[in-house]
C-alpha cells in the first residue's frame, strides 16, 4: 500500500504512542474494544481486529412498465469473529416505504407499497419460516438452525420481490422506462468488534453501514433496455451489437468523451442484442454495496482518465441521462476532473474503483461506482453537485464508515472536497463564498440549542441539528486542523489515517488516534474542542493598546471553537495587513494577546474568520477613537 514505509516509520519511532486517549470521552463499547484489542490507541487496527464478510449472488427481473423486482440471491456468510452467532440480523431497506414505519420524509401516496416481500428462505438448505407481515421494520432476525462458529461460514437462499416506489426518492420510478434500483436485497446487517448487530433502523435521512462484501450481479430485462450497475459489466459482447459494445470498449482509453449511444440509436432500437429478454452481468469485489439503472431511451457516455500515476492505472467515467438534460451532457466531462482531482489533489488517493457512473434521476445520492443526481439547469451548481456525491467515494466507501451512527465521518470531508475542488472549477473567492453561504451560513444564523450540540452526537439520535453537525460543522473542523496543522502535515495525517483504514471500518476514535499518530503530534485538545463540547464560533475584539514595539489585540473566544482567524490591520497611513492566527492560539485559553510588531499608527482592526463565520461579528472590530 502506499507510503508503506512512511507509516512504518511514523510506528516504529512515534513518541506518542503513550498519549493517554483518556484525555478525550471514550464510550464503554470503544473501551471495551481497547481491552479486546480489536482497536489501538494509536489509531491502528488491534492485533485482534476482524469483520465479516460475505459473497452474495444475486439476480434480479425487471420488466418496465411493470414496477415489480423479482429477485433471488446467494448469500455466502462468513463469520470471523470470536463470537457463536446464534442468529443473522437481516437489513430489509425496502421496507421503508411500507406505511406503518418511521421515517424522516414528507411523502406522498406514490411512495408508499408493500416493502420487501421475501419469498422463500433457506439456511444451509433448511426452509425457515418467514411472515412478511410481521416484519414491519428494515431490520429482521433470523434465528438459525445450528449456532454459526468462528471462522465457519453459512449459506442463505432468498427469493424476493417488491414494488418500485415513485416519486422523488434515492430509488425508484424516474419514469416509466427509466428505474433506479438501490438497497433492493436483503442483506447480513454489520456484526462488528465494538457494538455487536446493527440494529439501528433506517429512517430514509441517515444513511448506512455495510460489511465489504463481492458480490455477482445478474439483471435481465427486455431487449432495448441498457443497464449501468456497479461494478465491471462482464458479458457486453452479448448484451450490446457490436458496433456499440466497441464504442464501450474504446471509452474505456480514452481521454475525451464518446458518446456511446445517442437518441438515434435508441430510437432505431439497434443497440442491445435483440433477445427477447437479455441478461447483464456485473461483478464487484470487496465493495459495500451494488446499485442498478436501467432505461431503453438514456444517452450513454463514456471516457477515461489515469487515476494512477505510478501504475498508469484508469478509471472509467460514464453517464446515463435523458438527452433533455443539458448538465448530464458534461457529467463525463465533471467526472473526469474529479478523477484527476481527488487523485492527484485532495485526498490525493487513486480513484480506487474501475469506473464511477452519473445516473440523472432525483436523489443526489452517492453509491458504489455509481451516483443518482437531479437534473440541475446551472451547470456550476450541477458540477458541484457531483463533485460532493463523487468524493463518497473515500467517505463511505473506501472506508467502511458508519453512516448511520456516524454521519459526519463522510459528509464532513465530502463537503470538505467539494470545496476543494470547486475552487479549481469556479476561482477560490468564489468557492469560498459559496461554501459559506450554503454550508456554514446557515449553521451560525441558526440561534437553536440544537446546533450546538456536539458533533460527536451520534447522528442516529439526532433530530434537530444533524444536518450541519454532519456537514458544515464536521467540514470546519477537518478544514481548522488543515490550518493548525499545515498542508504537508495534514495530509501526512490523513494518508495514515485513509491507509490504514482502507477497506475497514473506522470510528472517530480511531480518526482521532490516526491524526495524533499521523502528525506526530497530541491533537485530543483540539478534538475535545471541536467533537465533545456544546462550543459555537464567535470571538470578540475586546480591546487594543499600545505596546513597546507595536500595539496588542485583546481577544476572548467566546463561543468557544477553536478556530482560525486574521486579524486584519489598517493603518493611518491607509495601507492594510492581514496577521494570520492558527487555532492553536486557543489551546490554552479563551482570552488571548496578539501583538502587532509595527512603527506605524492603527486606525482599525476586524477580526476577519473567513469561512470561519462569526455568530455575532458586532464585536469584531476596533476603530481609534
Amino acid at each position: 500500500m502506499r507510503n508503506k514505509t512512511l507509516v512504518a516509520a511514523i510506528l516504529a519511532c512515534f513518541t506518542i504512542t503513550q498519549l493517554k486517549a483518556q484525555d478525550l470521552y471514550i464510550p464503554r463499547d470503544v473501551h471495551s474494544a481497547y481491552v479486546k484489542g480489536t482497536r489501538s490507541h494509536n489509531g491502528s487496527p488491534g492485533h485482534n481486529y476482524w469483520q465479516n464478510r460475505a459473497t452474495y449472488n444475486i439476480h434480479i427481473t425487471v420488466l418496465p412498465p411493470d414496477r415489480t423486482v423479482h429477485g433471488s440471491e446467494q448469500i455466502t456468510y462468513v463469520n470471523n469473529s470470536p463470537d457463536t452467532l446464534k442468529q443473522l440480523n437481516m437489513k430489509l431497506i425496502m421496507n421503508i416505504h411500507r406505511s406503518s414505519v418511521t421515517r424522516f420524509r414528507n411523502t406522498t401516496a406514490d411512495y408508499i407499497t408493500p416493502g420487501m416481500q421475501v419469498d422463500t428462505l433457506t439456511v444451509n438448505g433448511q426452509s425457515q419460516k418467514w411472515d412478511n407481515a410481521a416484519n414491519l421494520g428494515t431490520n429482521q432476525a433470523v434465528q438459525l438452525p445450528a449456532p454459526l462458529m468462528p471462522h465457519d461460514s453459512v449459506k442463505l437462499n432468498v427469493a424476493f420481490h417488491y414494488q418500485l416506489a415513485t416519486g422523488e426518492g434515492r430509488e425508484g420510478i424516474i419514469d416509466s422506462t427509466t428505474f433506479y434500483i438501490g438497497y433492493f436485497y436483503p442483506r447480513v446487517a454489520v456484526y462488528d468488534d465494538y457494538n455487536g448487530w446493527d440494529k439501528l433502523e433506517f429512517n430514509d435521512r441517515q444513511e448506512f453501514y455495510n460489511d465489504f462484501n463481492n458480490y455477482n450481479l445478474s439483471v435481465t430485462v427486455p431487449k432495448n433496455y441498457i443497464v449501468w450497475a456497479t461494478g465491471t459489466l462482464q458479458n457486453a459482447a452479448q448484451v450490446l451489437q457490436p458496433a456499440f459494445a466497441n464504442k464501450l470498449q474504446r471509452s474505456f482509453t480514452s481521454d475525451s468523451v464518446i458518446r456511446i449511444v445517442t437518441p438515434a440509436d435508441n430510437a432505431a432500437h439497434n443497440v442491445t442484442t435483440q433477445n427477447k429478454l437479455n441478461t447483464w452481468l456485473w461483478t464487484a469485489n470487496n465493495i459495500t454495496d451494488v446499485a442498478v439503472g436501467l432505461s431503453d431511451h438514456f444517452n450513454w457516455d463514456g471516457a477515461s482518465a489515469v487515476v494512477d500515476n505510478t501504475t498508469g492505472r484508469r478509471a472509467a467515467m460514464q453517464s446515463a441521462y435523458n438527452d433533455t438534460a443539458k448538465d448530464f451532457h458534461q457529467a463525463v466531462k465533471f467526472g473526469l476532473h474529479e478523477f484527476d482531482f481527488y487523485s492527484h489533489n485532495w485526498p490525493g488517493v487513486p480513484y480506487p474503483f474501475p469506473k464511477m457512473t452519473a445516473f440523472q434521476g432525483y436523489a443526489s445520492m452517492e453509491f458504489p461506482m455509481m451516483v443518482n443526481d437531479d437534473h440541475i439547469k446551472d451547470l456550476s451548481s450541477a458540477q458541484l453537485l457531483q463533485d460532493h456525491e463523487v468524493a463518497h467515494t473515500y467517505f463511505p466507501f473506501y472506508m467502511g464508515i458508519n453512516e448511520t451512527r456516524y454521519g459526519y465521518m463522510d459528509e464532513g470531508w465530502a463537503t470538505t472536497f467539494e470545496l476543494f475542488i470547486n475552487q479549481t472549477e469556479i476561482g477560490k473567492k468564489p468557492a469560498l463564498e459559496k461554501y459559506r453561504k450554503s454550508r456554514i451560513a446557515p449553521y451560525i444564523t441558526d440561534p437553536s440549542s440544537s446546533e450546538d450540540l456536539p458533533i460527536i452526537t451520534p447522528t442516529s439520535e439526532l433530530v434537530g441539528g444533524y444536518a450541519h453537525n454532519a456537514y458544515g460543522k464536521a467540514s470546519l473542523s477537518y478544514l481548522a486542523l488543515k490550518d493548525l496543522l499545515g498542508d504537508e502535515t495534514f495530509r501526512k495525517a490523513l494518508h495514515f489515517y485513509m491507509d490504514t483504514w482502507h477497506g475497514k471500518h473506522p470510528i472517530p476514535w480511531d480518526y482521532f488516534n490516526c491524526m495524533n499518530t499521523g502528525s506526530g503530534q497530541n491533537l485530543n485538545w483540539f478534538f475535545n474542542n471541536w467533537f465533545f463540547t456544546y462550543d459555537y464560533i464567535d470571538l470578540a475584539l475586546q480591546n487594543v493598546t499600545k505596546a513597546e514595539t507595536g500595539y496588542n489585540l485583546i481577544i476572548k473566544n467566546i463561543g468557544g471553537y477553536a478556530v482560525p482567524f486574521d486579524a486584519v490591520i489598517t493603518y493611518t497611513d491607509g495601507t492594510t495587513e492581514a496577521v494570520h492566527q492558527t487555532p492553536l492560539v486557543w489551546k490554552s485559553s479563551s482570552l488571548i494577546t496578539v501583538h502587532i510588531k509595527t512603527t506605524k499608527a492603527i486606525s482599525a482592526v476586524t477580526l476577519d474568520g473567513g469561512i470561519f463565520m462569526d455568530a455575532d461579528p458586532s464585536n469584531n472590530t476596533w476603530h481609534k477613537k
